[in-house]
C-alpha cells in the first residue's frame, strides 16, 4: 500500500507519505514514511522525496535520500503523489545497483538472506 496526505505540521507544501514493503522482497512487514516536499513551481519540477524511517537500500543514502530518476531527469507533471510513492515502493524491491547511494546495500544485495537480516537490524517503525 501506498498513501500520501498533507501535513500541516509540515508546511502547506510538504506532504508525508507511507509505503509497506512489498511481499516476497527482503522489505515484506516493514513501513516506511516518507516526507515530500513540494517546489513552488510543482508540478514542473519533482518534489523532494526522502525517508523519515530509516531504510538500508542501494538507492538510498543514510539521510533518507532518494536516487530515483523520475525525481530527477525523467520527471513528468503528469507524475501525482500516488504514481512517486508506487515508483518508491517499487524501488524496494528492484533497485537500480548502477548507480547506488548506498554501497553497502549495493553490495550486499546479492546475498538475500544477510541483505534481510541488515534491513530488519537497521529498521525502526515510525
Amino acid at each position: 500500500m501506498a498513501r500520501g496526505e498533507n501535513s500541516e505540521s509540515h508546511g502547506s507544501g510538504n506532504w508525508v507519505g507511507t509505503i509497506d514493503g512489498s511481499a516476497a522482497t527482503a522489505y515484506e512487514g516493514t513501513s516506511y514514511r516518507l516526507a515530500l516536499a513540494f517546489p513552488s513551481d510543482y508540478p514542473y519540477k519533482p518534489p523532494k522525496v526522502r525517508f523519515e524511517t530509516p531504510c538500508f537500500h542501494p538507492n538510498v543514502d543514510n539521510h533518507g535520500n532518494i536516487c530515483l530518476d523520475i525525481l530527477q531527469d525523467k520527471w513528468s507533471s503528469a507524475y501525482d503523489v500516488r504514481t512517486i510513492l508506487l515508483s518508491i515502493q517499487s524501488l524496494l524491491g528492484e533497485p537500480n545497483n548502477d548507480s547506488p547511494l548506498n554501497t553497502q546495500a549495493a553490495a550486499l544485495w546479492a546475498n538475500q538472506e544477510e541483505f534481510r537480516k541488515m534491513v530488519e537490524k537497521l529498521y525502526k517503525p515510525a
